[in-house]
C-alpha cells in the first residue's frame, strides 16, 4: 500500500477495515508463473479469500470451490463455470445438482460414496464429467491408494465419467523442499503403479504444495526465488511429465492484504501498557500466532521515527482476555487515533476469525487498484444473525 494514499483513505473510510491491493495480487500470480515450470497451471483456492475471485478469474487457470456458498459466490460474480473445480469433503447433493444444471463439469472425488453420487447424477443429467481422485494424506480427506485403483479399474463401466487425474494436498506453511519432494515421490509412485497395474495414465496432477507465507518479524526468513527454483527442480525430476496444476490459496492472496485498526483507548494496569483497538481477533487470524507473543509485520500511521519506544500490549474490542493481538510490542509515541496496519492479511484473516462473537460489525473491504480505492463491501452489522430478529432501529 502506498503511504501517500493513507491520509485520503482514513478521511473517507473508518477503521477497522481490510484493504486488498489488486495490483500486487496480480503481480504475485505473475511472479509465481515466471518462477515455475511452463507445464504448471495455477488454481486459486478461493477459501483463502473469496473477495478475490472476480479479480483472479482471468489471471489464474482455475478456481477451487469447496462449498455451496463458494459456488454461489462464483455464480453471483458471473465466473465462467469452466474455471471451477468443485472440491470438498462433503458435497451437498442438491447443490451438486444445481451445479450440473448450470454447466459445471469438474469435480474431485473424496470417497467411494462421492464417486457413486457423481456417477448417479451423471446418468440422471446425461452429462460427461471430469473427475480428480483425491489421495489421502492420512486424515479425513481423500481416499486410499487401493480405493483409487478400484475406481480406475472399473472406469470402463462409467462411460460418462472421465477419470481425469489425481489430487493431493496435505497441509500448509511448508518450508522444507525435502518434504515436498517426498510428497511428489509419493504421487509419482502412485501414477507409475496405476500405469503398471491398470494401464492408466492421468491427464493431470493437481497438487497443493502449501507454500509458506512469512507473517512474523521473528520468523525464519526464506529466499523465495531459491525455494521455487528448488521446487521446480523437484517437479522436473518426476517420472510424471504431464500437466500439473498447483492449488494455491495462502501463497497467492496473503501478501495483497492489509488489516487496519485504530487505537481507541490507552491505559496502564499493574505496570503494563495496554492499547485498545477498534478491531480485534474476530477480524484477524495469523497462522502460527501463539498467545500473541509473535510480532506480525506491521506499520503505524502516522509514520514516526523509531526512537524512545515504549512497550505496549495491543488488545481488541471484544470482552474476552483472549482478544490480545500482540504482546510486548515496542511503539514510539503511541496516541489515540493512531492506526496499526497489519500486513499479509489477504488470506484467511477475514474468513477464519470468530466474526459473530459479541455481535460487532464486519469491517469494510476495500480494493486498491491503479492508485485508487474502491469499496467492495460496506460494514455489515452482525447482531441480526445472533438473535430472533425483530425489525426495529438500532
Amino acid at each position: 500500500m502506498k503511504e501517500y494514499n493513507l491520509e485520503l483513505l482514513f478521511e473517507k473510510y473508518q477503521t477497522p477495515l481490510y484493504v486488498f491491493d489488486i495490483d500486487q495480487l496480480k503481480d504475485r500470480v505473475h511472479y509465481l508463473r515466471s518462477s515455475l515450470p511452463k507445464r504448471v497451471e495455477l488454481c486459486y483456492a478461493m477459501k483463502a479469500n473469496p473477495f478475490l475471485v472476480k479479480e483472479l478469474e482471468n489471471v489464474v487457470d482455475k478456481l477451487e470451490v469447496c462449498s455451496p456458498g463458494e459456488y454461489y459466490i462464483c455464480e453471483n460474480q458471473q465466473i465462467a463455470v469452466d474455471k471451477l473445480v468443485i472440491s470438498g469433503v462433503y458435497k451437498t447433493p442438491s447443490a451438486i445438482e444445481d451445479m450440473l444444471e448450470n454447466g459445471t463439469r469438474v469435480f474431485t472425488i473424496e470417497s467411494m460414496s462421492q464417486f457413486d453420487l457423481l456417477a448417479n447424477l451423471a446418468l440422471k443429467f446425461q452429462v460427461q464429467l471430469k473427475l480428480l481422485l483425491r489421495l489421502t494424506s492420512g486424515n479425513q480427506f481423500g481416499m486410499s491408494k487401493e480405493e483409487i485403483q478400484e475406481i480406475v479399474h472399473k472406469q470402463a463401466q462409467y462411460p460418462l465419467l472421465d477419470i481425469y487425474g489425481i489430487q493431493y494436498f496435505s497441509g500448509t506453511q511448508k518450508t522444507s523442499i525435502k518434504k515436498l519432494k517426498k510428497e511428489c515421490d509419493l504421487l509419482d509412485e502412485l501414477l507409475v503403479s496405476l500405469k503398471q497395474k491398470e494401464d492408466f495414465e492421468v491427464k493431470e496432477l493437481e497438487f497443493g504444495p502449501g507454500f509458506p507465507v512469512l507473517y512474523f518479524e521473528e520468523g525464519k526468513k526464506i529466499d523465495e526465488d531459491a525455494f521455487l527454483m528448488e521446487f521446480s527442480d523437484v517437479l522436473n525430476d518426476m517420472t510424471y511429465q504431464g500437466p500439473i496444476t498447483l492449488e494455491l490459496g495462502r501463497s497467492i492472496a496473503a501478501g495483497c492484504g492489509q488489516y487496519m485498526t485504530s487505537v481507541v483507548d490507552m491505559k496502564t494496569n499493574q505496570n503494563g501498557h495496554y492499547a485498545i483497538l477498534d478491531g480485534g481477533m474476530h477480524h484477524m487470524a495469523y497462522y502460527g500466532q501463539m498467545m500473541a507473543m509473535k510480532h506480525p509485520y506491521h506499520d503505524v500511521y502516522p509514520k514516526r521515527e523509531e526512537k524512545d519506544s515504549q512497550i505496549w500490549n495491543l488488545c481488541g474490542s471484544l470482552c474476552t482476555v483472549n482478544d490480545l493481538i500482540v504482546k510486548q510490542l515496542p511503539v514510539t509515541d503511541l496516541k489515540i487515533g493512531d492506526v496499526f496496519i497489519f500486513k499479509n492479511t489477504g488470506a484467511y484473516s477475514m474468513t477464519e476469525g470468530i466474526s459473530l462473537f459479541l455481535s460487532r460489525d464486519l469491517p469494510s473491504v476495500l480494493f486498491y487498484k491503479n492508485g485508487t480505492y474502491e469499496q467492495a463491501r460496506e460494514p455489515i452489522p452482525t447482531f441480526p444473525l445472533n438473535c430472533q430478529f425483530n425489525e426495529r432501529r438500532r
